[in-house]
């Protein structure tokens, strides 16, 4: 980003109208700027028409707009669409088109790498880059939006943030993104198609149901068993599953939101009788819909996807508690594209 120069995206609509009123222009124009930022995203000023080539300048002299830049695409034989982005700075991040049908999902990322260091993420491998702005997260949405209509003609459906980071970590930023994703002033996009996903970070999830949010939760459990949990995630060990328990009874009790637990099974780690019971017993707390998700190889040769027989015995014990589960194929496995598997690697 270019020195002495404010993001505009980090901008109020009021902030963008003091600016203008200081300078000399109409305060109507504010409107019209804000609607190219987030109605209408534009990449840069250039870009917004209605406006004078002299207004425009005085923005460009001192603003930027922190859009990214899309550096290459992969397309898997199932469709499914690895993209990388360029951001400001040079750094890459990646995100996901995933078309099911007549619906299209962006898997996005909040982070450049991740500082939780689970061990079967590919992204953990890559450590803490830096927390993604507001308008980099948006505009992955933004771009994520037009390949869906580009290489599919669909429209966008559904967002997760599953991709690399971990949100929660980067809060200010991801909830002002998806306020605007969905705002009226923005993408108009349902909260309700709108999923954030966590490792579970108890306070933060207290946060998040303090601040009301619309969007749903997602945990990646993985283990409902504090020793095996740790061993392969770190951040258990200064959050354990009994504050994590707490902490989604309060939020489920201030949103009356169903919470929703990401279980990837791992051959001889997390795939016995024995796990599945450990999890159908944590489940008990509150409402929940359990996605069971297939392992994807990364370059840590320890873990291993279960074997058809673990995995589907597993599943069929899961939903003899009467509990809500859904099973997750893999998507774009063929060019690192699945869950866990986003490192930048070209």
């Amino acid at each position: 980003m270019a020195e002495n120069k404010t993001d505009i995206l980090t901008l109020s609509l009021g902030e963008i109208k003091d600016f203008l009123i200081k300078k000399g222009e109409k305060a109507f124009r504010a409107k019209q700027i804000y609607e190219w930022l987030w109605k209408k995203p534009v990449n840069s000023f250039e870009g917004m028409t209605n406006i004078s080539k002299d207004l425009r300048t005085l923005l460009d002299d001192n603003f930027v707009i922190q859009a990214v830049q899309v550096e290459y695409l992969q397309i898997s034989k199932d469709k499914t669409i690895k993209v990388a982005l360029k951001l400001f700075d040079g750094v890459i991040v990646e995100s996901v088109l995933i078309p099911v049908d007549n619906r299209a999902t962006a898997c996005i990322s909040s982070q450049v790498g991740c500082s939780l260091g689970c061990e079967f993420c590919a992204t953990a491998k890559l450590g803490l880059r830096r927390n993604l702005s507001v308008g980099e997260i948006y505009h992955q949405v933004v771009e994520i939006m037009k390949l869906a209509n580009e290489k599919y003609n669909l429209s966008l459906t559904n967002i997760v943030l599953m991709g690399m980071g971990e949100p929660l970590l980067n809060y200010d930023n991801v909830l002002k993104s998806m306020e605007m994703v969905s705002s009226e002033n923005g993408l108009g996009m349902s909260p309700q198609r709108i999923t954030l996903s966590t490792v579970g970070l108890p306070r933060m999830i207290k946060k998040l149901a303090d601040d009301k949010v619309k969007f749903n939760l997602a945990v990646s459990l993985h283990s409902a068993n504090d020793r095996k949990r740790s061993e392969f995630m770190p951040v258990n060990k200064g959050n354990s599953l009994s504050e994590l328990r707490d902490a989604l009874v309060y939020f489920n009790e201030k949103t009356n939101q169903r919470i929703t637990f990401e279980y990837l099974l791992m051959s001889g780690i997390n795939d016995s009788l024995k796990d599945a019971q450990e999890f159908a017993e944590y489940c008990k707390s509150f409402p929940v819909k359990i996605n069971i998700i297939e392992y994807n190889l990364t370059s840590d040769k320890r873990f291993k996807k279960s074997s058809n027989d673990a995995f589907n015995e597993f599943v069929t014990f899961m939903k003899s508690r009467n509990l809500v589960v859904n099973v997750r194929r893999s998507r774009g496995q063929d060019i690192d594209a699945a869950c866990g598997q986003l490192a930048g690697k070209q």
